[in-house]
């Protein structure tokens, strides 16, 4: 199942709680893949967001768990981290048993949240990134042995409306995706930024400092994702002896580059551990 969308999958009514980025993103893409928008609600509650949900999606709105009607076959919890005990509490005694609940919130366990929601609930977890805000996203998925097809299914189907997705069979690692693909549009950008002002040293002016590495960046995750060959081949290929591409690798080396990004997703892993345990 990994990486494809069936969306003959998708739940015909699915209730979010939460309405921010990603969420909204989430909605784009099953709307999209033909889930009625009246069939969808959102629980938020700040006004402004309700009103640019309604207005963009035509989706059902409410401004809190009490108010919703949540008669859906899914519920997406797609709220902070730290407001998921408080949440759950609320949405428990209205989750009908058998409901797929779907959390995207990182480092929050299904110890966490079966103790939280109750036997009831059927769990899945999604860590998804911000490129699914463009339908480029990356999510990795983990449900327990105790979930069946049908709604790993669902869940999948969801979350491919924002990009690809992979399931994740062991549920300690999904700090390990935190790290590498939850955090990594970060990376990327930092790695964009630096570079942006490095040209600017060089004396390129801001727009065109901007628009080579933004085209440099975008050229080289296509030729990533679709030459066939891996990352370590193509920086090979791109490197001539003694020359330019040579001399700036070598730099890196010498900065301990490699090491340094590896110790960034150790710590990021870490911290998303940390995080589990004050999560519960």
């Amino acid at each position: 199942m990994n990486g494809t969308h069936d969306t003959s999958s998708l739940p015909s009514g699915i209730a979010f709680v939460g309405g921010g980025n990603m969420a909204r993103s989430l909605i784009a893409g099953v709307t999209r893949a033909g889930v009625p928008a009246a069939s969808i609600e959102v629980v938020e509650p700040q006004v402004a967001l309700r009103q640019t949900l309604q207005q963009e999606h035509g989706v059902r709105t409410a401004g809190a768990v009490a108010a919703a009607t949540l008669e859906a076959q899914v519920v997406v919890l797609a709220v902070k981290p730290q407001v998921m005990a408080a949440v759950c509490a609320e949405l428990a005694p209205r989750l009908a048993a058998g409901t797929l609940v779907v959390s995207i919130a990182a480092g929050i366990t299904t110890a966490a949240l079966r103790e939280w929601l109750g036997a009831g609930a059927v769990l899945v977890r999604a860590m998804p990134n911000t490129p699914a805000l463009l339908g480029a996203g990356m999510t990795g998925l983990y449900a327990g042995a105790e979930v069946g097809d049908s709604d790993r299914q669902a869940a999948q189907a969801i979350l491919a409306g924002a990009g690809q997705t992979r399931w994740i069979d062991d549920e300690a690692l999904m700090d390990a995706v935190t790290a590498v693909s939850g955090s990594g549009p970060a990376y990327v950008f930092a790695l964009a930024e630096a570079m942006e002002d490095a040209a600017r040293a060089q004396g390129l002016a801001d727009d065109a400092a901007r628009q080579m590495v933004v085209q440099t960046v975008l050229g080289a995750a296509r030729m990533l994702a679709e030459s066939g060959q891996g990352a370590g081949a193509l920086r090979q290929a791109v490197t001539s002896p003694n020359g330019t591409t040579q001399a700036a690798l070598e730099t890196l080396a010498d900065g301990g580059f490699h090491q340094l990004v590896g110790n960034a997703v150790a710590a990021a892993a870490r911290r998303g551990r940390e995080l589990a345990r004050a999560g519960g």
